[in-house]
């Protein structure tokens, strides 16, 4: 899970700098990027084995 959660995380912030460099579609790639940092936080926390 830390391996798919690093990806996902890493991959979001290559999204957000190549939002900036391109010039058609560049809001769709940035939320990309959001939606990839958000579920790189959101998947450890949801399939952790701890609950309480």
């Amino acid at each position: 899970m830390f391996i798919i959660s690093l990806l996902l995380f890493l991959g979001g912030f290559a999204l957000f700098a190549v939002a900036f460099m391109i010039d058609f579609l560049q809001p769709v790639v940035f939320a990309a990027g959001i939606i990839a940092v958000c579920l790189a936080m959101a998947l450890p926390m949801h399939f952790s084995k701890t609950s309480r």
